[in-house]
């Protein structure tokens, strides 16, 4: 299949190559002249504009750092729409308001494109091994279309409901995980001030009421899980200042909704907090160094 795919950072580079790898012709846009390079190594065609990739394309994928790009890759002079065929169809996988998604849809409707937004889940470790989680809202009959696809670049393809409702289910996620992460935090914390040993801490908590992925898998206490980013440094992962955007689109989204969110503003406000410190490019769950004494500071 031909396919423009516009947007090769962290999460887009890899899940392009994967679908070069499933043997799709990729027409490519980015402003990072490496990434570009060595997808065309692999096989992929370097593009000018969106406008120019989404010509002759059969499927068009955009995977975007804000809201704000979505709008101009889309919507600007040279953007998607102004290249893309009448029934060709298209999805964003940016994580972005609600809002933004639907009015994108539906500039693209007008235009006769059908278009999903499918926001997805699992970092960079998922984009390249091709276990995403993507969280899609698109008419049935678009989703159906676009399954086989993002199969290719993921491992579990959720239909959430019409457009706008996979970033709904995205921000609603990532909020709780946010959440969950300062509990686990917390109680990490007070349990080592108190004198337990946080392993046997962890192994209760995730045996009992208060097991949580956030303790069982994403332990933030150094040493408990192998795999998590606490037993690197907090390198890798999930980065604390994308945790800090997701955890803006829900409170903005809530805000519009008049839906409170009390623990969410508080773990915005963490966050917030863990950036201006300069730890924003730390994974998210370095939150708990917010909790941890001075005297432990070389441990981090």
């Amino acid at each position: 299949m031909k396919i423009a795919f516009i947007g090769l950072g962290n999460m887009g580079a890899p899940m392009a190559r994967n679908l070069i790898k499933a043997g799709h012709s990729l027409s490519l846009v980015d402003l990072n002249k490496t990434v570009l390079a060595e997808l065309e190594q692999l096989g992929g065609t370097i593009r000018a504009s969106a406008r120019e990739a989404a010509e002759d394309a059969e499927l068009v994928i955009t995977m975007l750092p804000a809201a704000v790009h979505v709008r101009s890759v889309w919507l600007g002079e040279d953007g998607v729409l102004a290249g893309i065929r009448q029934g060709v169809p298209a999805v964003d996988c940016s994580t972005i308001d609600p809002q933004t998604a639907r009015d994108v849809a539906a500039a693209a409707a007008k235009q006769g494109v059908a278009m999903a937004d499918a926001p997805v889940s699992g970092g960079t470790g998922g984009a390249t091994a091709g276990t995403l989680t993507f969280m899609v809202g698109a008419t049935p009959e678009l989703f159906a279309t676009l399954q086989p696809v993002l199969a290719q670049m993921g491992r579990n393809i959720v239909h959430c409901g019409e457009v706008g409702t996979g970033q709904i289910a995205k921000i609603c996620n990532n909020l709780l995980l946010a959440i969950s992460m300062v509990g686990v935090s917390e109680a990490m914390a007070l349990g080592d001030a108190l004198g337990i040993d946080t392993s046997v801490l962890a192994g209760i908590i995730n045996s009992s009421t208060g097991r949580c992925w956030s303790s069982e898998m994403y332990n933030p206490w150094p040493g408990i899980v192998e795999t998590a980013p606490a037993s690197r440094g907090y390198t890798g992962g999930f980065g604390a200042e994308l945790m800090l955007k997701d955890l803006g689109l829900a409170t903005e989204a809530a805000r519009q909704a008049h839906q409170p969110v009390v623990l969410g503003a508080v773990a915005q406000q963490l966050y917030q907090a863990m950036s201006q410190r300069g730890d924003g490019g730390k994974d998210f769950s370095a939150i708990i160094n917010s909790y941890r004494k001075p005297a432990v500071d070389g441990q981090r």
